[in-house]
């Protein structure tokens, strides 16, 4: 597979979610959604600013009656007094009830519906989506049609089963309506637990969208992933999958952990997958025989300075961190500066693929990286 560039993303038509865009024409969007109740105003206006401060675009809500649409009011009238949470749009995370959904659009930036609970004839589905619609024309909107692998609707369990293919079905459903009404303010999910449901499922869902000619942005995540490294390395898999397929315009974690914790998780994916850097990036040899010195110790070493020094984190550069002159500045290719072992207790410093400091002594050569960053940066 061809390594991913700006180039390789999947072309998607822009949906307008407040004043964010949503697209390939724009960065992945990192997303999360709040777990205190919508109801306790002061948890969940504190909460979003947490997510917000770590990284957040979007923050949703769950919205599960008309109680909530008031306290979604009240939540996001608060982060709009002030100007570092203003801009990020909040959603409305809305199952089982049509009207809710409907009063939730009148009142925040976007609404995500499950068709899996629309649990109707395809016509009253078609009345009360249409209805929904409206509303947010009215309101612009945005909507997103988020199908779960474990909600799917009797009908389509009937005839499907709980398949991607059920579950592709489903979302094509509400998503020709929205088009047929002229409504294209569109974010489309299929998610699943399963990593491999979830990917064989977005896959066919681009393909389905293809055929008929949509090309609408698309949200990832592997739902109810876990906590701790389990969640994490589902959520990889899953997500960096696509994302290196050039598939995915917005992102998120879903962690059995504080909201927070899914945003570097997200970054880190996206930066893993070449798509971005959030942050300093060090790339280090597992050691072998040939090691001189404890690279371990050393890794964590220059990651602390960098640490420290929040100006040249803010660099976002790329450091190779070898043990030895075999391989070392060969397979640190791409990085920006390389600190690579020359022999016992020295040292030599890398500027990309050039030496520029040969065989120094390992005990100054931590600070010896950090001044030649900092002189190139001047």
């Amino acid at each position: 597979m061809q390594f991913l560039t700006k180039y390789a993303r999947r072309r998607t038509s822009t949906t307008q979610i407040g004043a964010l865009k949503m697209g390939s024409d724009y960065p992945i969007r990192i997303q999360t959604m709040a777990s205190v109740s919508t109801n306790n105003i002061e948890a969940a206006v504190a909460q979003a600013k947490r997510c917000i401060d770590a990284g957040a675009e979007l923050v949703r809500f769950t919205t599960q009656g008309l109680r909530e649409v008031e306290s979604l009011k009240l939540i996001h009238d608060e982060l709009h007094r002030d100007s570092r949470y203003a801009a990020v749009p909040l959603v409305a995370d809305v199952h089982f009830r049509a009207e809710v959904a409907d009063e939730a659009a009148k009142v925040v930036e976007k609404v995500r519906i499950n068709p899996g609970n629309y649990a109707l004839h395809p016509d009253e589905i078609r009345a009360k989506f249409l209805n929904l619609i409206a509303i947010c024309k009215e309101h612009h909107t945005a909507l997103r049609i988020g199908v779960n692998h474990g909600s799917l609707s009797k009908r389509i369990l009937a005839q499907y089963g709980d398949t991607p293919d059920g579950m592709v079905v489903s979302c094509m459903e509400f998503l020709r309506i929205a088009v047929e009404a002229d409504f294209k303010n569109i974010v489309l999910s299929v998610k699943a637990s399963d990593t491999l449901i979830m990917i064989e499922t977005v896959r066919a869902l681009v393909a389905a969208m293809d055929k008929e000619n949509m090309h609408f942005p698309l949200h990832l995540g592997v739902t109810e992933a876990g906590e701790g490294e389990d969640g994490r390395i589902k959520s990889a898999v899953g997500i960096g999958t696509l994302l290196a397929e050039g598939i995915g315009d917005t992102i998120r974690v879903s962690l059995s952990e504080e909201p927070e914790n899914e945003i570097p998780v997200a970054q880190a994916i996206l930066q893993a997958c070449g798509i971005t850097r959030y942050k300093t990036e060090f790339v280090s040899c597992p050691s072998c025989g040939r090691t001189m010195f404890d690279l371990q110790q050393t890794v964590h070493e220059i990651k602390d300075a960098f640490e420290a020094r929040p100006d040249l984190d803010a660099l976002h550069l790329k450091i190779g961190i070898m043990g030895c002159i075999v391989n070392g500045p060969g397979e640190m290719a791409g990085a920006d500066y390389g600190y690579v072992g020359a022999g016992v207790g020295q040292v030599s410093l890398y500027r990309g693929q050039e030496c520029v400091l040969k065989s120094i002594p390992q005990s100054q050569a931590v600070q010896q990286l950090l001044k030649l960053i900092e002189q190139d940066k001047q």
